[in-house]
């Protein structure tokens, strides 16, 4: 029981944690290297395999009061790291760079995140949920040549976006905007849709691709369950008149997992 109440101390103190630097965030550097040190231990808490195996006792035990926990620690933060990427582009556009821990976990998905399906300079990639520093169109525009669209819902994520790529990428083939998939130029004619993990609606605004996507469009879910769902959006079942789920690539030392879906109609 020793065990369960820590780790039970630990949610609580990250719930507790996330909520103050949320609250903290002010549109300057002051508390970024909080929020950095914060969101890199609580990566390193969320894949450890022997809180892995407590979390799964505790879900038995305790399953009433640990979803409401993982509620809270899911969305608060989701909007932490969206914090954390704002800080970023920020210290970028003041003449310093670097990267977190974090970072270079998500970082190192993109070679893997379609699978065998290739990502190549004739592609149309559409990010949903792109963020203040889009690794992953800039990761994917400079290697493999292709356009590459992001969207996020928040403005002033896409204002920074913008001035990270001038600085960073300026010669790569991507976009982000503002707006829903409706109104995308783009959504009919993408090859491969990727979302990020922490998209809360995101398999909402799936459903809402079907009827506007072609047959062969691939779509990337970044998603995670377990003790990866205090981090990320859990994997959902899906309309299997609509879409399919043909492959899930688990990694177990990452902080998410990759589902990837193809149209019904496309089989």
């Amino acid at each position: 029981m020793e065990k369960l109440a820590s780790i039970q101390d630990s949610l609580n103190y990250y719930r507790d944690s996330f909520q103050q630097a949320a609250a903290q965030y002010d549109q300057t550097m002051t508390h970024h290297m909080e929020l950095q040190k914060l969101i890199d231990d609580y990566s390193r808490f969320i894949t450890d395999p022997h809180h892995q195996q407590i979390w799964e006792r505790l879900q038995d035990e305790e399953a009433v009061h640990m979803s409401l926990i993982a509620e809270d620690l899911r969305h608060i933060s989701a909007w932490c790291v969206a914090l954390m990427e704002k800080y970023r582009a920020l210290k970028l556009l003041e003449g310093s760079s670097g990267i977190t821990d974090y970072f270079k976990n998500i970082e190192s998905c993109i070679e893997q995140e379609f699978g065998g399906v290739q990502v190549t300079g004739e592609s149309r990639v559409l990010m949903i949920g792109s963020g203040s520093f889009p690794m992953t169109p800039m990761l994917i525009a400079r290697r493999t040549g292709a356009e590459v669209i992001g969207i996020d819902i928040d403005e002033e994520s896409i204002q920074l976006g913008r001035s990270v790529i001038d600085q960073l990428g300026p010669e790569l083939n991507i976009r982000l905007l503002s707006a829903p998939v409706e109104e995308l130029d783009v959504t009919g004619t993408a090859t491969h849709i990727i979302f990020s993990s922490t998209v809360a609606q995101k398999y909402d605004i799936l459903d809402r691709l079907y009827p506007l996507t072609n047959r062969e469009v691939v779509v990337a879910m970044r998603y995670g369950n377990d003790l990866k769902s205090l981090f990320n959006f859990p994997l959902q079942e899906t309309d299997p008149r609509k879409w399919k789920l043909t492959e899930t690539i688990l990694r177990p030392d990452q902080v998410f997992d990759i589902a990837l879906y193809r149209k019904e109609s496309a089989q």
